[in-house]
């Protein structure tokens, strides 16, 4: 049970910079009363504020600060939980958020959005919705029950029969429903590939000893053959080298024929400038007998000693020069043929350079055949290693599909649980279950305050009304006050129910302006009379206007407004 003990607030709304303290567990009974605008409302903010950090009505956070002083605004609030003492204290300007235990305030590392999570799931076990259906009734910005809307109404009772955890947990089952699907998608399409990693190793190892073979045969044959091709070109060189060493002997031969052409040539021309001397004299003494030169007459047995002289030693020359040109025409003919062997030798040194040519590019490439061969062997030696690839792939591919296995069958359970868990489900029995008694209760305090209808709320919180004049009746075709009873029997139902529940239960119980709009004097009288015979445990406040409930309630606090600022009297 939470017991609210005190609040107190200081520069919040028209309140100034001096502290309004309300004890809150003194009076079983208090009214709190006030001049429109004098502040008996702002207990409710005020409340409110410290617990939730919003107002009760509908106020901006900006707006709760007093408009003169403009900082320092701060509310302060002490309970007690099973015997465990608890002070809170929020602040605007600066903003502050602070939790006490037994005095020892509370570690602040937490965001606030979490400390007020925590501050509403363990300590108030109540959020805002619920504390303002089960501590307070009010006259303006306060919405009943019965005005709710139908998701809200379910909520509410929700919250007060302990049973909002279910979706909370189902929010939680709905988001590891989707993570799990998400993750076997994931496997899926995980599997799949692993299915065509395992396919493709296996054709590449099956392709790898089949393509390897064929191309170890291949480059082995072309190794034979580029040998083959080798050896015809060595015995080619040899068959050349063999012409190539007759031809130099028989070089040798006709090794000075140039020599001999030139000496030869030499002596023909001296013979044939001899010659041609020999003519030219024999021609000068044959036409002529006097000396052209000196007009001498020549004598005739020299003159013809000198023509049968050069006559006899030109056809000697003749003889020897005609001889001369057969042994130039010989040498002419060996010099030819020196030539033509000179040609055919190096046609040979051509052909074995050829042939080396070739013996060298046949031993580069089965160079490199044998290097791809040795490069084809090792791939086939490491195909090992490719086995044990393609075996962590098949692994891989098992464990994916254990893990499928693991997250379909927990998708499977936790659908189930989902669909148990709907409101349909656990929650709904739990409701019914409840919804004879909550109806009980409010029918009760119906009659207690002498109204004589037969209400009940079904599993949606949708209500039926039964009545001895109307028939087919809802709520809202009820009257303000006759809705007021209905409101009141509703709030002292759920106060019961979150009695039984021990969750919720507390001693605080606020009326704003109840008695001033909706209810006639006989409404009052037997209210007061529930609020004092069946409320127990109960610190009840009443705010209104109505000077005729003094001497009907235990306390009275009032506020004033003074230069401004409300405070209490």
């Amino acid at each position: 049970m939470i017991i609210f003990e005190k609040v107190r607030w200081k520069n919040f709304l028209s309140t100034g910079n001096q502290f309004t303290e309300i004890q809150l567990n003194e009076s079983q009974s208090t009214m709190i009363v006030g001049t429109n605008g004098a502040g008996k409302s702002t207990i409710l903010d005020a409340l409110c504020f410290s617990l939730y950090g919003k107002a009760f009505r509908k106020i901006k956070k900006d707006q709760l600060i007093n408009t003169t002083n403009e900082k320092g605004s701060v509310v302060e609030i002490e309970f007690n939980v099973n015997k465990v003492d608890w002070k809170i204290e929020r602040g605007i300007k600066p903003n502050t958020f602070k939790i006490w235990r037994n005095g020892e305030e509370l570690d602040q590392k937490a965001s606030a959005i979490d400390q007020q999570k925590w501050l509403e799931q363990n300590v108030l076990k109540m959020n805002y919705k619920s504390f303002t259906q089960i501590v307070i009734l009010g006259s303006s910005s306060f919405v009943p029950f019965m005005q709710l809307p139908a998701t809200s109404r379910r909520e509410v009772v929700e919250d007060l029969l302990d049973i909002k955890i279910f979706s909370s947990m189902n929010v939680l089952i709905k988001d590891k429903i989707r993570n799990l699907k998400e993750g076997i998608r994931t496997l899926e399409l995980k599997k799949e590939s692993l299915n065509d990693k395992v396919r493709m190793q296996k054709n590449f190892i099956d392709e790898l000893e089949t393509r390897s073979q064929d191309d170890i045969k291949q480059k082995e044959s072309k190794i034979n053959n580029l040998l083959t091709e080798e050896n015809d070109f060595m015995n080619g060189n040899d068959n050349l080298n063999q012409e190539l060493v007759t031809l130099q002997e028989e070089l040798k031969e006709y090794s000075d024929s140039s020599n001999k052409l030139r000496e030869f040539g030499n002596i023909k021309g001296k013979l044939s400038q001899r010659i041609s001397t020999l003519v030219k004299d024999h021609k000068f003494f044959n036409d002529n007998t006097v000396c052209p030169t000196c007009d001498q007459e020549i004598e005739d047995s020299f003159r013809l000693n000198r023509i049968e002289r050069s006559q006899t030693k030109a056809k000697e020359l003749q003889k020897g020069y005609e001889e001369l040109l057969v042994a130039i025409k010989k040498e002419e003919n060996r010099e030819s043929h020196l030539k033509s062997l000179s040609g055919d030798i190096s046609k040979l040194l051509n052909g074995i350079t050829s042939n080396n040519s070739q013996i060298n590019s046949c031993q580069r490439q089965v160079k490199t055949l044998e290097s791809e061969i040795q490069t084809l062997t090792s791939q086939l030696a490491d195909r090992n290693s490719e086995h044990e690839k393609l075996e962590q792939f098949r692994e891989t591919l098992q464990t994916t599909y254990e893990e499928l296995a693991v997250k379909r069958e927990d998708t499977s359970y936790y659908d189930f649980t989902y669909n148990l868990l709907k409101d349909g489900g656990v929650k709904t029995k739990i409701i019914k279950k409840y919804l004879p008694l909550i109806n009980q209760q409010v029918n009760k305090y119906l009659q207690k305050m002498e109204f004589y209808i037969n209400f009940t709320l079904d599993e949606e919180f949708n209500e039926t009304v039964q009545s001895p004049i109307h028939e087919d009746f809802s709520y809202s075709s009820f009257s303000e006050g006759e809705k007021m009873r209905i409101d009141l029997a509703l709030l002292f139902t759920w106060r019961e129910v979150a009695r039984y529940k021990n969750s919720v239960n507390t001693n605080l119980l606020i009326m704003d302006e109840v008695f001033d709009s909706s209810l006639d004097g006989f409404g009052t009288d037997e209210f007061l009379k529930i609020i004092r015979y069946e409320i127990q445990d109960a610190n009840i406040f009443v705010i209104s206007h109505k000077e005729s409930l003094f001497d009907k309630i235990q306390n009275v606090i009032k506020f004033e407004k003074c230069k401004g600022f409300s405070r209490k009297v």
